[in-house]
């Protein structure tokens, strides 16, 4: 074990192992074992469902209102390997990473080489620490992807963010109703409304349902913003006296 490259890589992670011998392995890429099973292969498998895991179930507790779709979109943003590489660099485990005679030390490492070895390291703090501590680093060095993940789904699903909103403003949930049809049965359109309340709001054209409920979604938040910022600015006008109120006594001139 090279005890000086392990101690500095844990302090460049932050975290200190009661068995550094499970960071030297997470931090030993295969082309520099002939056995594999003193690689960070087997690690790297178990690290990514330790990931998949912790992820899936910030999500599932955090964005209540999400739907399966929703919170697998935005998880498959977060455990992609492009994202785990620029965390894996941002660590630094590239620098630290051992590496066989064919990876040049002098060139970039591959993304995927990057991103498995920080799955590596996941199992080996969940090894070392248990599930409390990998789960902690990993919302620690993931959680502003998940947010940024989330923000970036939202930005494009104008059905969710409609949802949202009204169930914030009006206590319920906006619908949609095909209301027109067009073209052969194999390149159809459908036109949808949302529906609020059982009001008709924004329509719009799309090539399949799904489609056409975002447009119509998109133009609804368009409409209910202009109304509410509308309704907001709206001067209110002073309290009206009753009819069969009695009129008030004349001024006293004195």
């Amino acid at each position: 074990m090279e005890q000086d490259r392990i101690a500095a890589c844990q302090e460049a992670i932050g975290v200190s192992f009661n068995n550094p011998a499970w960071l030297d392995k997470a931090l030993t890429h295969s082309s520099n074992r002939s056995d594999l099973g003193l690689s960070n292969e087997r690690m790297e498998f178990l690290g990514d469902a330790i990931l998949g895991m912790v992820v899936s179930e910030h999500l599932f507790n955090t964005y209540q209102g999400h739907t399966e779709g929703e919170l697998t979109a935005v998880k498959s943003i977060v455990v992609s390997q492009r994202i785990l590489a620029r965390q894996s660099r941002a660590l630094g485990l590239d620098r630290f990473l051992s590496v066989g005679r064919g990876m040049s030390r002098g060139r970039r490492l591959p993304n995927s080489v990057v991103a498995n070895v920080l799955e590596a390291l996941i199992a080996a703090l969940y090894l070392d620490q248990g599930l409390e501590a990998a789960r902690d680093f990993i919302l620690r060095h993931l959680g502003p992807e998940i947010g940024d993940a989330e923000r970036t789904k939202q930005h494009k699903n104008f059905k969710s963010v409609l949802q949202q909103l009204v169930q914030s403003k009006l206590g319920c949930t906006p619908g949609y109703r095909v209301i027109e049809e067009s073209g052969p049965d194999h390149a159809k359109s459908f036109r949808v409304v949302t529906m609020i309340g059982g009001v008709e709001h924004g329509t719009g054209w799309g090539r399949n349902k799904k489609e056409a409920e975002q447009h119509s979604a998109r133009e609804t938040l368009a409409m209910v913003k202009a109304q509410w910022a509308a309704a907001a600015d709206a001067p209110r006008e002073a309290p009206q006296a009753p009819p069969d109120a009695p009129a008030p006594p004349p001024a006293q001139e004195g």
